[in-house]
């Protein structure tokens, strides 16, 4: 830290610095929406941090997809020092040069046709929040709105209450019922309730739809790709419909898959172009960015002037910690990295001979590692005492989601881990064959779990 933060920090700190002394301080002056801190991590570099006993931990997680560079990445450094040091915000009255580049750079990553625009804002909540309100704005040809909007289980799409109205969890969504109205949540991958959702009967009944919203690798829901050809029939299905595809790619784009979209793999995206995708979480580097990529004329104007602002979203230190990002990935050739990283990540922990490992699933570089048996929280809390950060996303499944920076040496250090884990005393030494694809979202009450809903922050 800087001598003035360094003071700053220390002055309100407990005389204890130890990790106990800052979590104490912590517990007494932080809401609790998140539990206690697991550890306190005083700095960063590359795929490691450090807590402030001194300890190193291999970072698997990157602040959940988002350290792209790792931490304290040079060049993102630099270019944020630059940008702050000549102009660091000004209203969105006015226009910026790095605002402007990088709104025309994700433009050309996306593969966006003429008359497409992009939104800016500061996170993926607030991203999915605008794509919401750009549904609202969807009518039919007689100029009647459209209200109802398709999402899918398991799906998660932020906490504002937009974002949360598409969010599947029930944990999640009923503290705060009533949400805004019109959205029917239909099961994973499951085509004939996808068609069923667009026949003349449903549209009878519940009018025509909006939009259609998903992820196209799910994330908090275990990691589960969408199956293969579902978002070429969901495409084809809003088209005929004149309904809006809206791709909520806030932890999959960017590099995380191994392309800079997830859509634009043919696996899964089967070569769709949407009509608005949300951007954020590793679009900065770890500085706060999100983008709304608007596809078209017809998105890109669907919300007029002054129906959707933000005072910080595009403002010129994040377009340039954006920039950054992109071009270091760019210039070292990450999304390789990605690809080949990933599927020796993928090998080596599928192959380390654990009776707790069943499968990998994923895409890239945002993992799955799925158990045996639900004890998801044990393993994450075991990894860490081990030295490694990672995420008990579903009872029985552990998300990796490493910088894009990872090393073939890092990955194979996170597979030696696994590769320990055994069975608990009281849990059969069995991989059982049809253990269902997907476990309940909450935890059972006889498993440890002093932090189920760590998953995201956003």
């Amino acid at each position: 830290m800087s001598e003035i933060l360094d003071t700053l920090a220390h002055g309100a700190a407990p005389r204890d610095l130890s990790s106990a002394g800052w979590t104490e301080a912590y517990r007494r002056s932080v809401m609790d929406t998140f539990g206690p801190p697991q550890r306190i991590l005083v700095r960063g570099e590359g795929a490691y941090v450090w807590d402030a006993d001194g300890r190193r931990y291999l970072d698997l997680l990157a602040g959940i997809a988002v350290n792209a560079l790792g931490h304290a990445h040079p060049t993102l450094t630099a270019a944020i020092s630059a940008q702050l040091g000549t102009l660091g915000h000004v209203s969105n009255f006015f226009g910026t040069p790095t605002q402007i580049a990088l709104a025309e750079t994700l433009l050309r990553l996306a593969g966006a046709p003429d008359g497409s625009r992009v939104f800016f804002t500061n996170s993926g909540t607030e991203a999915v929040e605008a794509a919401f309100k750009m549904t609202r704005r969807v009518a039919s040809d007689d100029g009647t709105p459209r209200t109802r909007v398709l999402a899918l289980e398991g799906a998660f799409h932020g906490r504002s209450m937009g974002a949360l109205a598409l969010t599947h969890k029930p944990a999640y969504r009923e503290p705060f019922e009533p949400l805004p109205g019109g959205v029917e949540h239909l099961p994973f991958g499951d085509t004939e309730a996808l068609e069923h959702a667009f026949s003349p009967a449903a549209v009878a009944e519940r009018g025509p739809v909006a939009a259609f919203v998903a992820e196209p690798v799910q994330g908090e829901a275990g990691v589960r790709p969408l199956p293969p050809g579902y978002l070429a029939l969901a495409r084809r299905l809003t088209s005929e419909a004149g309904a809006l595809l809206v791709l909520d790619e806030v932890q999959t784009g960017v590099g995380r898959t191994g392309s800079w979209f997830a859509f634009q793999q043919p696996e899964v995206g089967g070569g769709v172009v949407p009509d608005v995708v949300t951007l954020a979480k590793g679009l900065g580097g770890g500085f706060p960015v999100g983008a709304v990529v608007a596809f078209g004329e017809r998105a890109a104007t669907l919300l007029g002037r002054g129906q959707h602002g933000t005072t910080f979203g595009g403002n010129p230190v994040a377009a340039a910690a954006a920039l950054a990002t992109i071009g270091v990935i760019e210039r070292d050739g990450l999304l390789s990295n990605v690809r080949e990283v990933g599927a020796l990540l993928r090998q080596e922990i599928e192959m380390c001979g654990s009776p707790l490992v069943r499968e990998v699933r994923g895409r890239g570089l945002l993992l799955a590692v799925r158990l045996t048996h639900p004890v998801a929280a044990d393993v994450a809390r075991r990894a860490l005492d081990a030295g490694l950060i990672v995420n008990a996303v579903a009872p029985d499944a552990v998300r990796l989601a490493p910088p894009l920076v990872l090393t073939a040496e890092q990955a194979r250090e996170a597979a030696r881990f696994f590769a320990t884990l055994t069975l608990p005393d009281d849990l059969p030494d069995d991989r059982p064959d049809d253990l269902p694809d997907d476990l309940p979202d909450d935890l059972p009450d006889d498993l440890p779990d002093d932090r189920p809903d760590e998953t995201e922050e956003a």
